[in-house]
């Protein structure tokens, strides 16, 4: 993915100089226009991919500080994950796959922004660590940490954005989709409610604390990983988002 070539700041670090050259990008301002989930939401206080972008930046942030890793370097990553995310959400990724490439992904293009695009071409110079974070993000449907080593982030603050991605979008997505009327309160799985929290304020703060109270160092590495309980609640919750909301066809409605 390329070396970084280029004088250093006096004041800030690398990963701060990242952070900054992607906070300053057209394509970090473009966020603004798209749609998280809701393909045209009616609604000002429905989240957009900027909005996502922002929470996942502070819930990794928290989690790195709180496990003395790099807070700038995670920071950077979670700033950067979303910026080749499509219009329209998924649906507009699935649209691409079907009439440019089946290959195609957000990650990759969010890599083809900051390395091609970006600066009339020039890219934005990125790091090693955060191009890999940035590359290595999403996760669809599959597992938030990975079995296959290639398809996990190089660095303990790229696996922790992946995580902290999971976290944000199915706290604000879940309450997206009631405040939209797409779900009532009451049809919420109970018992992932009873783990998680009533609130989206409960909710993430029950993930955060518990990711950080159960990860461990194991043989010399750092293994993050929620306790069973809070594992098992969030895939429930992930399983009923899936079938009650992102496959639902009213997400083709304006709300």
């Amino acid at each position: 993915m390329g070396t970084r070539i280029s004088a250093p700041c006096p004041v800030r670090t690398v990963f701060q100089v990242d952070r900054d050259r992607i906070v300053y990008s057209n394509a970090f301002r473009r966020l603004k226009h798209k749609t998280q989930v809701f393909l045209s939401p009616l609604i000002d206080e429905t989240r957009t991919r900027l909005t996502h972008t922002l929470e996942v930046s502070q819930m990794a942030r928290a989690i790195a500080r709180a496990l003395r890793l790099n807070e700038d370097l995670t920071e950077a990553i979670a700033l950067g994950h979303d910026l080749g995310h499509t219009p329209f959400g998924h649906s507009g990724e699935a649209v691409l796959k079907e009439i440019y490439s089946a290959d195609f992904t957000h990650s990759e293009q969010s890599l083809r922004v900051v390395t091609r695009l970006e600066n009339r071409g020039r890219g934005l110079n990125l790091t090693h660590e955060v191009l890999d974070g940035i590359l290595k993000h999403s996760k669809g449907y599959g597992r938030v940490l990975p079995d296959d080593p290639a398809e996990l982030a190089s660095t303990y603050e790229g696996r922790i954005v992946r995580i902290a991605d999971f976290m944000a979008y199915l706290n604000h997505d879940l309450e997206d989709a009631i405040r939209s009327g797409i779900i009532r309160a009451a049809e919420v799985p109970r018992g992932c409610l009873r783990v998680l929290g009533e609130t989206h304020s409960e909710r993430a703060t029950t993930m955060i604390r518990d990711l950080i109270a159960s990860s461990r160092v194991v043989d010399g590495k750092l293994v993050l990983s929620p306790s069973p309980e809070v594992r098992e609640a969030m895939a429930e919750l992930r399983r009923f988002l899936f079938e009650r909301v992102y496959r639902s066809p009213r997400l083709e409605r304006d709300f």
